[in-house]
């Protein structure tokens, strides 16, 4: 008899039941090992997808007690149960709910980041804030669908500026239940920059465009170096202090690298930092994607498995788009206006994705010159996308947050 009650008890606790009772957890299993597959076989942007699809599938394991979204559902969220009841990844997730992960991502992307080519180039600030248009293109988009809210549509559209970590800290504040696949969607298509904007800058351009060889841009001195993460600081948070917590971790990682006397604290920010930061911003952003919600009404499916996930995909990819478009056709201006000696397709990097989607600009314009070298050129508009979407996402968030 002790034998069989031991044996109950077991079957009772094991998590297989629970793939029988929510048929949403084996489908959101399935999604998860397919992220892992694209992450780890085809190396889609890795570095986080495959901490996100980890997390999506721990968060999806029945009994596993590890996140409990429901905790966050409610309004003001009770961290009292979230630190007594709560799992390990309902712990690091407060991370993420309190900001804290991105703008230590940001810290870590400051350091990591030369502002030399935009400043060498301030023209390039114009591209990188042309290709915002992506934004405020998915954010129109999301309305005229009826299916999203204004904060809800607000936080889609960062997505449009590539930038994974803003996407994050607006999501979490404008629209949490729609926190995973946001993330999901953002860090997909940062991966697929590669598929989506070539053929897009190839059929706004002309091949006489493409060809176009850009001058050597001007040195940069350590004082301009130094001055400008300063002067962006209290510029932007005056101007929108909603976007102070991004723009400062931004620019003081940025006054590490330049200013020359904190060499330890540069190294850590690069490295150690963002990659620990990464693994707990990765798995906890994942774990928010689960097939179904306990909660006192019943089981309401939520995440991947609802109409607004479908939306959300779709959004994403007009997003990034509208925004090379931007760019795009902006860099043409900019080549009419100096007639002639500015190649375009450095517009298409004025998205966030640094430094992949200058990559792109300079694998087009080789394949039609060889002796094209617009990388250098093309990381000017890519820095300032960065400023350029923190600087959105603030804008977004002072109205609807």
């Amino acid at each position: 008899m002790d034998i069989l009650l031991i044996f109950r008890r077991l079957v009772d606790d094991s998590g297989l039941l629970g793939l029988f009772t929510h048929w949403q957890s084996v489908v959101m299993i399935a999604i998860a090992c397919l992220l892992l597959y694209l992450a780890i076989v085809k190396e889609f942007e890795p570095l986080l997808l495959l901490g996100i699809a980890f997390g999506m599938l721990l968060a999806n394991l029945p009994g596993s007690g590890l996140m409990h979204n429901e905790f966050y559902q409610t309004t003001p969220i009770d961290y009292n149960r979230v630190l007594h009841d709560g799992g390990l990844l309902d712990i690091l997730y407060l991370g993420v709910k309190l900001g804290v992960y991105p703008c230590l991502i940001f810290l870590g992307i400051g350091a990591m980041t030369d502002f030399g080519p935009m400043l060498a180039r301030p023209s390039s600030m114009l591209l990188g804030a042309a290709a915002q248009l992506g934004i405020y293109g998915a954010f129109l988009l999301a309305r005229a669908t009826g299916m999203f809210n204004g904060p809800e549509a607000a936080a889609i559209s960062i997505i449009g500026g590539a930038d994974g970590p803003t996407a994050i800290y607006s999501a979490t504040r404008l629209a949490p239940h729609l926190l995973g696949p946001i993330a999901v969607a953002a860090y997909s298509y940062m991966a697929l920059i590669p598929l989506i904007q070539p053929p897009i800058m190839r059929v706004l351009t002309t091949k006489k465009e493409r060809q176009i060889v850009m001058k050597q841009a001007r040195t940069v001195s350590r004082t301009e170096k130094i001055i400008f993460p300063i002067a962006v600081t209290i510029f932007c948070s005056l101007l929108l202090p909603s976007v102070a917590p991004l723009i400062g971790c931004l620019m003081l990682g940025n006054l590490f690298r330049e200013c020359g006397v904190v060499e330890r604290l540069s190294e850590t920010a690069q490295n150690a930092l963002i990659n620990i930061v990464t693994i707990f911003l990765s798995v906890t952003v994942g774990a928010t994607s689960v097939g179904y919600l306990a909660g006192p009404d019943g089981v309401t499916n939520i995440g991947f498995l609802s109409a607004k996930t479908g939306g959300i995909i779709v959004l994403g990819l007009l997003a990034f788009g509208i925004a090379t478009v931007g760019g795009v056709l902006f860099g043409k201006l900019m080549c009419l206006v100096t007639r002639g000696k500015v190649n375009p397709l450095i517009g298409s990097a004025g998205v966030s994705a640094v430094p992949m989607a200058a990559r792109v600009s300079q694998d087009v314009g080789n394949k039609y010159n060889p002796r094209n070298y617009l990388l250098m050129h093309a990381m000017g508009p890519n820095v300032a996308g960065v400023i350029g979407s923190a600087i959105a996402a603030g804008f977004m968030l002072a109205v609807f947050a």
